[in-house]
């Protein structure tokens, strides 16, 4: 999970709760976008992760969201949906302990799982911890034997994708790593 915590400010992040802001990226074939993370140090310890990262200056979470999915998968032509998820989450990553509070944000592609996507902008942190990324469906996900945050990220999906967008975020449990 903690390759979550990259982005350009977070190789300076030195703790607090920081505001994050991820992107739920649906092709038009219901496909998500994941990206593989792992340890700087130690690509065996790795997992799929949502794009996204911290909020910067005084950037709205919807700016965020929008900047990092360019950032991180050089994909900018996406029609942002409303919130979906929240989530606290702690976790160690490259030596220290994060504590974020995410915000999923659902958002829509014409990009297709055939386009490979291209980060622009990632961090010393993210071009050590960032392994690359994959359109999953959700068939796919739920027989996974990856690591995949957040942990029931194959049942919401599945919940989104039959039921469509909650009425107003739903709080997911916390997850302490």
């Amino acid at each position: 999970m903690p390759a979550e915590a990259t982005d350009a400010a977070g190789d300076s992040y030195e703790g607090g709760l920081r505001k994050v802001a991820r992107v739920v990226l649906l092709d038009p074939d219901d496909r998500i976008l994941l990206l593989h993370g792992h340890e700087p140090d130690d690509p065996a310890d790795d997992w799929w992760f949502t794009p996204g990262g911290g909020l910067e200056g005084d950037e709205t979470r919807e700016e965020a969201a929008l900047r990092e999915l360019a950032e991180e998968t050089g994909i900018t032509e996406v029609e942002l949906g409303p919130v979906l998820w929240r989530r606290t989450c702690s976790f160690p990553f490259a030596g220290r302990r994060w504590d974020q509070d995410e915000w999923y944000y659902l958002a829509r592609t014409a990009h297709t799982s055939e386009t490979v996507p291209e980060a622009m902008g990632l961090t010393e942190l993210e071009r050590r911890s960032v392994a690359g990324a994959r359109w999953w469906t959700c068939q796919e996900l739920t027989q996974a034997h990856e690591t995949v945050y957040p942990t029931r990220l194959a049942e919401l999906l599945r919940r989104l994708l039959d039921e469509g967008p909650p009425a107003g975020p739903v709080t997911l449990d916390t997850e302490i790593v």
